[in-house]
């Protein structure tokens, strides 16, 4: 029967993420106990298998070697589990009984994980494992280059999930992956996230489907030798590292930067670590062959041996031969090896002085490389520092190969084949991606103090006039104070307005009741305490009640009055006292306070 194969690979999609759906639902109930076992037995299962999956990498695809496609296989089966036992992913993850916020951990879901054809089963292992770690489904989809080991890897794995409790389905592949299948993936409304690596149009459409994505740039990785620096350990590890699997890291090595006064050890260094010298003819030949017109990767030269690479160039080298190395005139498209390359060819830079090999390794990094990685090999750590702080790099590594110490083999970073660069190359992060990148936190807070007591409020930001404020017993608003304080002073006689005649002007009864609620606002008692030195002089002897009227209300104008008269005003501690009453009052000694008997 004839069929769509079209229409079967998307079907295919849609059933997987739909099957790795349902499967978390169950899966996000688990305690961090469970996943646990779950992941502990999932990668002793990939240790188990990494050699024979590091072959058939080897083999499907064509690039790298086995022998180091296993080294990446057991970082990811071997190193990254040591480095996630004990790491808290779900429920509870922080309880901060100070703070009083509790932490919990919520996994995001189904993640769509996008395989790189140079990194095929140490990318689908070390994805895989970091999804089940954080509490979510994945579903993979392989490069069409290398579906065979990637979704080998991928069935293994799944199996091995199932044998440990977790539910089927959480662990899927898709077997026949395409362009069309990989965006349907990324689109697909259950997917959560997606954790891309490839070439720069797969991460970019991760970043355009609309989805959470972590993906990462390409490396074009600069290695400084500074003088200080033992040139024959520094040359030795760059060989190291830029031969590792056939340079097809995007950490490794592109392009070696040292100070003039060094050139003769560092050429001696790199033929005796076996790196073929290039000519300027060699050289020439080489970026014409590496970099296409359109200047992009020759897919063909990637994570081939370096004497291949040669005799495709159309020139011979020994057998032995580990690296290709070739001396560049600048950084720019004029200088094709200027570029990431993807295999054993590395680019030699002399230059006058270390402020000069710091601006060309920015340049190198800027010209497609930004974020990703760089090192340096010296023993002063000044210029270490110095190196750290200026390189638009996310990973700044120090006396070590670069794609050993980018992924946390011979560093403390953590493991990782997913290299964040940062939002300076447009990623969401600059991390070695792992399981907590792969979590929502949620926290419950605690009431800890009162809206009032969280900050200090000017009175100008306050709300409306007429909120109520504390007047001894009970609370009282603008209006009433306004209407208490005009009865008094029709009662006692006294004009709403001031006559010209008066010795000072007196306010208006409405500007004195609102500098009144202003000072009750701003903590400024409006009813003057017995104990308040700044408004009421120090107590004097008790004086009984038939001797003296205790007044209800003092404002400026009864003040200027007693001034005038020569007289006191006896006040109890219920009695009123504007600010501006206050204020006078406490520089002519005039507020008594009486208290009955």
């Amino acid at each position: 029967m004839l069929q769509d194969q079209d229409l079967v690979a998307l079907q295919e999609v849609r059933t997987k993420v739909q099957q790795a759906y349902a499967a978390w639902q169950k899966y996000s109930t688990f305690s961090q106990g469970q996943i646990d076992r779950v992941v502990d037995h999932v990668a002793a299962t990939a240790r188990e298998h990494s050699q024979r999956l590091a072959e058939m990498a080897a083999e499907e695809t064509g690039y790298g070697n086995a022998r180091d496609k296993l080294a990446k296989n057991l970082l990811a089966a071997e190193l990254l589990p040591k480095r996630m036992h004990g790491m808290k992913t779900v429920g509870v993850l922080r309880d901060d009984s100070e703070l009083k916020v509790v932490e919990i951990g919520v996994p995001m879901g189904v993640i769509a994980a996008i395989l790189p054809t140079t990194n095929p089963t140490s990318t689908a292992i070390y994805k895989i494992l970091i999804c089940l770690k954080s509490g979510n489904g994945i579903v993979l989809s392989p490069h069409p280059r290398a579906k065979r080991c990637s979704c080998e890897t991928a069935t293994l794995l799944a199996q091995a999930a199932l044998e440990a409790g977790a539910p089927a389905g959480i662990v899927g592949c898709i077997f026949n992956s395409t362009v069309e299948t990989t965006n349907e993936l990324m689109r697909h409304r259950r997917t959560a996230a997606i954790l891309s690596t490839g070439g720069s149009g797969i991460v970019k459409a991760a970043y355009s489907s609309g989805k959470p994505a972590f993906g990462v740039g390409p490396g074009n990785v600069p290695v400084v030798i500074e003088k200080s620096a033992d040139v024959n350990d520094a040359v030795a590890k760059v060989v190291a590292g830029k031969s590792f699997d056939y340079g097809t890291l995007c950490s490794s090595e592109q392009a070696i930067v040292a100070e003039e006064s060094l050139r003769e050890s560092v050429l001696a260094a790199l033929k005796t670590n076996k790196a073929y010298l290039c000519d300027a003819k060699q050289g020439d030949a080489l970026g014409k062959l590496l970099l296409t017109p359109q200047f992009t990767v020759n897919a063909d030269c990637v994570g081939q041996p370096a004497p291949k690479i040669a005799q495709m160039a159309g020139f011979q080298v020994p057998q032995d031969i580990r690296v290709l190395a070739a001396e560049v005139g600048g950084v720019g498209k004029q200088y094709p090896l200027s570029a990431e390359k993807l295999s054993p060819v590395l680019s030699l830079f002399f230059v006058k002085d270390f402020p000069a090999a710091l601006d060309t390794a920015e340049a190198i990094l800027r010209f497609g490389g930004l974020g990703h990685t760089c090192a340096i090999y010296s023993k002063d750590d000044t210029k270490i520092r110095e190196f750290a702080v200026r390189m638009p790099a996310m990973r700044i590594l120090c006396n070590t190969p670069t794609p050993q110490g980018s992924t946390g083999i011979t560093t403390n970073l953590f493991p990782a084949m997913t290299l964040g660069c940062g939002a300076a190359a447009g990623n969401i992060t600059g991390d070695n991606i792992g399981p907590l990148n792969l979590i929502n936190i949620k926290r419950l807070a605690y009431e800890v103090r009162k809206p009032e007591e969280a900050f200090d409020m000017p009175a100008a930001r306050l709300g409306p006039a007429r909120a109520p404020i504390s007047g001894g017993s009970q609370d009282v608003d603008k209006q009433t104070i306004i209407s208490a304080v005009e009865r008094y002073l029709a009662q006692r006689g006294i004009p709403m307005t001031p006559t010209p005649s008066e010795k000072m002007s007196t306010p208006a009864v409405a500007e004195v009741v609102d500098r009144f609620l202003s000072s009750k606002r701003t903590a400024t008692p409006a009813v003057v305490p017995p104990a308040a030195p700044a408004a009421i002089p120090p107590p004097q002897p008790e004086i009984p009640d038939l001797s003296v009227a205790i007044v209800d209300f003092v404002c400026e104008y009864d003040v200027r009055n007693a001034i005038n008269k020569s007289q006191k005003i006896y006040i109890g501690p219920k009695t009123i006292v504007t600010p501006a009453a206050r204020d006078l009052a406490s520089q002519h000694e005039i507020l008594i306070m009486a208290k009955r008997r």
